[in-house]
């Protein structure tokens, strides 16, 4: 009998079989398939004949070895297995710990929040004085509370149904489905984290109130033993980034052969795109926080600003934008970002204008308010309806337009004035882009760029990328708040309406006219209203001609000596007569008295400012304001001939129109009119300083509707220009003549 892959059997001593097999390792280092050292040298001898017994024998001992080699194998088999068991429970166990690492800091981290939020920052604010800024600190913990607590929630109740340990399923479809919000919430507070710093760095800078601070910290946090709000402001930051670090850890102890690894890998995969994400995030508000400040310099600040680089970066803009406007380079056109900042362009002027509405709104409805016309007594104490008028007009003032002011005022005034102060930054960004832009172009052509081009280029790219993110945001909030505003005032006119009904009701039967249906009394009260309007309207007009009618002050002796000398040295186009008291408070101002005559000798003080004039005042030279000077007219006693004038000799009729020596001056008006030949027309070129006054020029006929004012002064004219304009004029300034004589000109005769 052979075994299968050994030499021909040889005969050998038994006790070579057992010491061979009694010694250590000789089995596992031989298989069946290799007999022994001991076996080989056997045969190879060859020394021993064949014996019948030595084959029992032999066989006998090749079945105790090939049984003794089988069991062998079996334990190692064993060994092996429980090996692998054993590091499968290792593996697990140390999962688990993994799990229960980041569960446990979960809840350490969300302890500490609330820690923040409600005990430290309440007795911070119970500091006086009140802590600047404080408020900003924590504004974005909140959000990063309530995602916390929702991730621990869901871990709590999907450990509730299964009675076990938190499985990774329950954990990965947890984080997962809170991703979006974990997001959302982090990248707000990262984005803020660098102005945190920079309130705590402004309160460390007063070592009083810092010490107060850090008090507050420890009594508030004994266990925790922190001297500083960034221990705590400073977890967000640090808890973000560790999210990734225990996925890690959890998936390096995870087999692969787990059902949930491949969920796993993916929850850790969306842990680092979150990071990214955020990081990406806050470098865009990093540079949108550069650029969207507007900065108020002075000159010398500009002045102060320039330098080789900023003077030849202005100049390379300027270059490509005249290039653009000439059509030598084409402009980049971006029409998705050429949409959007039309569509903000819009936006903005109609935001703007509301605002400007609201508020003519707001100041007309205050002054309804202010006046009480009520309170007058109008001698009408026995009729009904003045003292309904004055009931209705009390419950108005005193109760329903007060409430309707401030309804208006804190659900559209102030909205839309937040909404005009966001609209800064947006527009700053927009600008500042164009600017780039204008960088960017001239680079772009360029196969290698420098670092400092480098810089530019992205900078361009990450603004454009951010407005063309941001900017549809902006625009479809800020229309969504311009909508709700609109509601919110036709809902408060809805409501103002209604109380209008309710007042109006308890004095309805008292009223005139409460008899009639409603389509005469409407009949009535618009006709009534329409009287009142057209009554109203010539009242207004009427005092508004009364009291624009020209006027001049009266001179005395003095005024007339004072008159004569300025005429003498400055001319009687630069005389002016001060309309009310001037009182000099500044260095070279002078004080006048009203009526008082002034030459003009500039109409600007030194710095070019027109509305203070330097004027001589007989002698005395300064300042006044021009708003109370006012052009002296008034007839010369020898007046100097117009040189637009040429009579014949002989013509002794002709006359000034304001030489009323002989003859009154009416009568010598009438009777200069009652005479076809002879035309009224303008001796001298005088200008017109209001709507009550009209322009003429040297030589221009005109047609005299009233040789005096409204108040019967004869100093002034109302006459007709060719042109249909009608005004007043200084009467002297008229002459008349002789119509085959009068000047010829291009204009109609009257």
């Amino acid at each position: 009998m052979e075994v299968p892959g050994f030499p021909p059997p040889v005969p050998f001593p038994r006790t070579i079989l057992k010491h061979s097999l009694s010694t250590p390792g000789a089995v596992e280092h031989h298989s069946l398939n290799e007999p022994s050292p001991e076996i080989v040298k056997l045969h190879v001898d060859g020394d021993l004949e064949d014996d019948p017994f030595l084959d029992a024998e032999e066989e006998q001992g090749r079945e105790d070895v090939i049984s003794s080699v089988g069991q062998v194998e079996k334990m190692a088999e064993e060994e092996e297995e429980e090996e692998e068991e054993a590091a499968k429970e290792r593996m697990a166990q140390r999962q688990l710990m993994a799990v229960e690492e980041l569960v446990q800091s979960e809840r350490n981290y969300l302890k500490l929040l609330q820690i923040t939020t409600v005990t430290i920052r309440s007795n911070l604010q119970k500091l006086q004085p009140p802590l600047v800024n404080l408020d900003s600190m924590f504004l974005y913990l909140g959000g990063l509370i309530d995602v916390s607590s929702r991730f621990l929630s869901l871990l709590d109740q999907k450990h509730q149904r299964s009675g076990e340990s938190i499985t990774l399923e329950a954990l990965c479809d947890s984080f997962l489905s809170l991703s979006s919000e974990i997001e959302a919430a982090y990248k707000e507070y990262l984005a803020n984290y660098n102005r945190v710093i920079e309130v705590e760095n402004s309160y460390k800078e007063k070592e009083a109130l810092w010490n107060q601070i850090v008090q507050v910290i420890k009594t508030s946090a004994p266990e925790v033993n922190a001297t500083s709000l960034s221990f705590f402001l400073v977890m967000p930051v640090q808890r973000i980034a560790r999210y990734p670090l225990l996925l890690q850890t959890i998936q390096k102890h995870t087999d692969t052969r787990h059902p949930a690894y491949t969920l796993l890998e993916q929850t850790g995969h969306g842990a680092i795109a979150i990071n990214c994400r955020i990081n990406e995030y806050k470098r865009f508000r990093e540079v949108a926080d550069k650029y969207k400040k507007s900065e108020t310099l002075s000159i010398i600040d500009k002045i102060n600003r320039l330098n080789s680089r900023s003077i030849a970066k202005k100049t390379a803009r300027l270059g490509q934008f005249i290039k653009h406007e000439t059509g030598m380079v084409p402009k980049l056109v971006d029409e998705e970002f050429d949409g959007l900042e039309g569509f903000f362009s819009i936006l903005d002027h109609a935001i703007l204008q509301l605002l400007v509405n609201v508020e003519l709104y707001l100041h007309h409805l205050q002054r309804f308010l202010n006046c009480r016309t009520e309170e007058f007594d109008l001698d009408m104490d026995g009729e009904k309806a003045p003292i309904c008028y004055k009931e209705i007009t009390s419950g108005l003032r005193l109760w329903i337009l007060p409430v309707f002011e401030e309804r208006m005022r804190d659900l559209i005034h102030k909205p839309l004035c937040a909404l005009r102060d966001l609209l800064v930054g947006p527009r700053n960004l927009i600008r500042k882009r164009l600017h780039k832009l204008l960088d960017y172009e001239v680079i772009e052509g360029k196969t290698s760029l420098s670092y400092e081009e480098q810089a530019i280029a992205n900078t361009y790219r990450t603004m454009n990328t951010l407005l063309l993110n941001e900017l549809p945001k902006f625009n479809g909030l800020a229309l969504q708040m311009i909508w709700s505003m609109l509601g919110a005032f036709s809902c408060l006119h809805k409501d103002l309406a209604s109380d209008l009904e309710q007042l109006f009701q308890s004095f309805a039967q008292q009223l005139p006219h409460s008899s009639l249906d409603a389509g005469a009394f409407w009949e009535w009260a618009e006709k009534a209203v329409l009287e009142g309007a057209r009554a109203l309207d010539a009242l207004a007009q009427s005092t508004e001609e009364t009291l624009l009618a020209p006027d001049s002050q009266p001179l005395n002796a003095s005024s007339q000596q004072r008159l004569q000398e300025l005429m003498v040295k400055h001319g009687s186009d630069k005389i002016y007569q001060v309309t009310g008291a001037v009182v000099g408070g500044r260095e070279l101002n002078l004080t006048l008295a009203k009526g008082e005559l002034v030459a003009v000798l500039n109409y600007a003080d030194t710095r070019g400012d027109r509305r203070r004039w330097l004027v001589d005042a007989g002698g005395r030279r300064g300042y006044a304001p021009a708003n109370k000077l006012s052009r002296y007219h008034q007839a010369e006693e020898a007046p100097p001939p117009s040189p637009h004038l040429s009579l014949p000799r002989g013509a002794g009729i002709v006359r000034r129109h304001s030489d009323t020596t002989h003859i009154p001056h009416t009568k010598a008006m009438a009777a200069t009119f009652s005479q076809p030949c002879f035309q009224v027309y303008a001796a001298y070129s005088f200008t017109a300083r209001g709507n009550h006054e009209v322009s003429l020029v040297a030589g221009q006929p005109v047609r005299v509707l009233e040789p005096h004012d409204k108040r019967g002064n004869p100093e002034w004219s109302l006459v007709e220009a060719h042109d249909r304009q009608r005004g007043y004029v200084p009467s002297n300034y008229l002459a008349v003549a002789p119509a085959a004589t009068a000047v010829t000109s291009k204009r109609p005769s009257y």
